[in-house]
């Protein structure tokens, strides 16, 4: 049976009690100000109950011990250590400020709502709010999984974020291109030549590139089977998705700059395609300031940002334009105009889901003939023959 009833508290105040029993026949109890609050709180109560919704909050955790549970379960699985540290900070900066000590089942969808909204005022920008969020779903799935919680107020919520942005990816040009494999050809290494080929008739993760084996390019075949990766930590590991594991067709001017490079790289236990001088995984840092960042220079492929100098004035420098993951922008905007289709491109990329191409790439499947039709037809059917 549940009731709402007055309660006078020892030190005076009066307070209004909401009682129900529970699914599994346990009295439970919550203290309210307002007779009309504690109504309205027993009325979701059992309407979540019927629906077999509602865990107490006598046993809900909060958010930061469920979110400690998370982290745990994320180790316990192995996932990257630059995966886990994101994790953290999502919940040691964003979250865990704002909504720590409440408990899980204080958490509805307008609760959610109005975290968004408190990040969002605090400065956020809208794609943190975004991983952030992800990462709160991520603590109520787990919570889930342990029986701490029954709702998932992060399914489907809208945030209505401000979308100011252009999520275009910065593609290189063709003649970018041209330059760039001109300039990785002139310098002395063959390495430079054989990694940025393979990067931008491959499509491989900088990451991929980094933990590419020897024993994964089928010369036979004219194959690459990509099978790992390197993390930040210089770590092989496992790829990102399940998708991700793919073979890639290699072609003859691919192949050719692989043999010449195999002939010269650097011999190690791991057996990399590109490793450091002494066999092991090389860094990103290292990739960009030792070669492709020059390379860009010299083709002067360059942008303008802004630094501080020794005096800790504000000056202005020139830097490279492209970082890596441009030359894998640029495979997918190739293999487009080549014709393959979105679910082609999903799997070429190794994208987890269709909606990730879609996401970055669905601007180039256009079809500007198309188009240009529809908008004659338009003005045709609205002023006719002019």
């Amino acid at each position: 049976m549940a009731t709402v009833r007055k309660r006078k508290l020892p030190s005076g105040l009066i307070r209004w009690q909401a009682g129900y029993v529970d699914g599994a026949g346990n009295r439970r109890f919550k203290m309210f100000d307002r007779k009309s609050d504690g109504e309205a709180w027993l009325t979701e109560t059992r309407h979540d109950l019927v629906r077999g919704l509602h865990t107490p909050g006598s046993v809900s955790p909060t958010v930061r011990e469920a979110g400690a549970l998370w982290i745990k379960r994320c180790r316990d699985k192995m996932l990257e250590a630059m995966t886990i540290k994101g994790y953290e900070e999502h919940c040691d900066l964003h979250i865990y400020p704002f909504i720590g000590a409440k408990k899980l089942s204080d958490l509805t969808v307008p609760a959610c709502n109005a975290f968004a909204d408190q990040l969002r005022e605090a400065g956020r920008s809208a794609e943190m709010i975004k991983r952030v969020m992800r990462s709160l779903g991520a603590i109520f799935k787990d919570a889930r999984r342990r029986g701490l919680s029954n709702v998932a107020p992060t399914v489907g919520l809208e945030l209505d974020l401000p979308q100011r942005n252009d999520p275009r990816p910065v593609i290189p040009t063709k003649a970018e291109l041209q330059a760039i494999i001109t300039g990785a050809t002139a310098r002395t290494s063959r390495f430079w030549r054989a990694l940025v080929l393979v990067a931008v008739f491959c499509g491989l993760r900088a990451s991929e590139l980094r933990g590419l084996r020897w024993q994964d390019v089928d010369f036979d075949a004219r194959l690459i089977n990509v099978t790992q990766r390197a993390d930040a930590s210089h770590k092989i590991g496992k790829l990102k998705s399940k998708a991700a594991y793919r073979s890639l067709r290699l072609s003859s001017l691919v192949l050719n700059a692989l043999r010449e490079w195999k002939l010269l790289c650097p011999k190690g236990d791991l057996g990399l395609v590109f490793p450091n001088g002494i066999g092991k995984v090389e860094s990103y840092a290292n990739l960009i300031d030792r070669g492709f960042a020059p390379i860009q220079i010299d083709a002067g492929i360059t942008a303008q940002r802004e630094a501080l100098d020794a005096s800790g004035n504000s000056v202005v420098i020139t830097v490279a334009k492209y970082g890596l993951h441009a030359l894998r922008h640029a495979c997918a905007s190739l293999w487009i105009e080549q014709g393959h289709n979105p679910k082609q491109i999903q799997t070429l990329m190794g994208h987890s889901s269709i909606k990730v191409t879609f996401d970055t790439y669905g601007h180039l499947f256009a079809d500007p003939e198309a188009d240009q039709r529809a908008a004659e037809g338009v003005e045709l059917r609205l002023l006719g023959s002019v």
